[in-house]
């Protein structure tokens, strides 16, 4: 029985069965490494080493929350929130023709930020805790459903690095990608990622399509909670706070590209409201808590799934896994892509991170799709998509984590049933597909 399959599977059953993300991993991780015999204490050492890399990263979050909160307090995400609803007139009798205006509008505009955030800004998540919130009481009187919101931001977090070799793409594309394939073997010369790549992008278009024309197409009503209508409605703006959050944003951004680091762009920001006065210093502390505490859930989880990443890396069944999976094919092209996919999809759902993915089944999938016949465009689109494959639609991916961090501000967006499972069916299965038929085709 292989420790990586049993520790995937059950994480995803437990989380499903509506046992909170952080226990699921948990659990799953001492079952992997007691089905790959070890013992307690190993898998324990394995878990804590592993945690270890996490903890940058909850850190980040954490300080993206305090951030968050203080361009909260500035008033900037919250005017823009209030000139939406005063232009189309939410607040009466709207015409059908303005809300599906606003509506689309709002689609398109969270798609094209969450795009910017890999490509032209890099700058990942953090953009959501600080702009989706502000906005919860327009999707409300929309009655726009959340789980086609999820869908189009993990769209905008994933499909761009895949595919367009610019930002978090070029390190996913030519960094890792190509890099990694190359040192297995494949000559890369002369050889378009972007080509290689099309396809399975074209399945991730497929899968949004379809969320957005046929599964959530219909309203659905949200109760408009006293959070957000206080926010909207007694929150009060000044020309200094808003130049002030505006100066703090580009500050931040140009502090994070400069040095590549979240946590000190966060910080810059954070520093520079208590500066000026917008937020007063006494507040400080109490604008950073409220902060961590709305993104110490993802954070922890980010933690714990670090952790349980390193078990299934010390089982040693990733090997067996992918090795067995290489024997049982045989010759058949069409199956061994299938199959090859369907693995790639299960480590990263295990591991969170396409990122990681790449290194591990590169080695060993090269060689075999040389052996079978494959042509270098087909191996390359073979591997990019198995990497892809999982990183929406995983619990622990920052890609549905980050979505369900501002989806959820008010409580009504559950991160197992209105992140993870719209966003596992409407693109890791069309991205399934279009993985293999591109590794058929070219």
């Amino acid at each position: 029985m292989n420790a990586v399959l049993v520790a995937v599977l059950l994480m995803l059953i437990l989380s499903i069965a509506r046992l909170h993300v952080l226990l699921s991993m948990i659990i799953a991780a001492f079952v992997g490494g007691w089905i790959a015999d070890m013992d307690v204490q190993t898998t324990l050492d394995a878990f804590n080493t592993g945690i270890g890399g996490g903890a940058g990263i909850a850190l980040s979050y954490a300080l993206l929350g305090g951030f968050a909160v203080a361009i909260s307090l500035s008033g900037l995400p919250h005017i823009l929130a209030k000139k939406i609803l005063t232009v189309i007139n939410v607040q009466q009798s709207p015409s059908q023709q303005s809300i599906s205006w606003v509506r689309n509008g709002l689609l398109i505009g969270l798609m094209l930020v969450a795009i910017s955030s890999q490509n032209i800004v890099p700058i990942h998540i953090a953009f959501i805790p600080i702009l989706v919130p502000p906005l919860l009481l327009i999707m409300t009187r929309l009655q726009l459903d959340r789980r086609l919101v999820a869908c189009v931001l993990t769209f905008g977090l994933v499909t761009p690095y895949m595919f367009l070799p610019i930002g978090f793409g070029n390190i996913y594309l030519n960094e890792i990608l190509l890099a990694k394939v190359s040192s297995a073997g494949l000559n890369t010369d002369g050889l378009s990622v972007v080509s290689a790549m099309m396809i399975p992008a074209l399945g991730m278009l497929f899968g949004l399509i379809i969320a957005a024309l046929f599964s959530y197409r219909k309203p659905r009503q949200y109760a408009i909670r006293e959070q957000l209508t206080t926010a909207q409605d007694e929150h009060t703006f000044n020309a200094k706070s808003l130049w002030v959050a505006g100066a703090a944003i580009v500050l931040a951004l140009v502090v994070q590209l400069s040095v590549g680091s979240m946590v000190l762009g966060a910080m810059a920001g954070f520093l520079l409201f208590s500066a000026t006065g917008v937020i007063h210093w006494r507040e400080s502390d109490g604008v950073l808590v409220d902060g961590m505490k709305m993104m110490a859930s993802i954070g922890f989880i980010m933690i714990a799934a670090s952790g349980f990443s390193e078990v299934i890396k010390t089982t040693g069944h990733i090997d067996s896994l992918v090795n067995g999976s290489a024997d049982w094919l045989g010759n058949n092209k069409a199956l061994a892509a299938f199959a090859l996919l369907v693995v790639g999809l299960i480590l990263t759902m295990g591991i969170g991170s396409s990122f990681s993915t790449i290194p591990i089944i590169a080695a060993i999938y090269v060689p075999l799709c040389i052996q079978l016949g494959f042509s270098p465009l087909a191996i390359v689109a073979l591997v990019g998509t198995a990497g892809a494959l999982g990183d929406a639609g995983s619990p622990a991916s920052d890609s549905t984590l980050g979505p369900t961090a501002g989806l959820n501000a008010d409580g009504q967006h559950n991160h197992i049933s209105d992140t993870v499972i719209p966003t596992f069916i409407h693109f890791n299965l069309p991205l399934l597909a279009a993985g293999w038929i591109a590794a058929m085709v070219l």
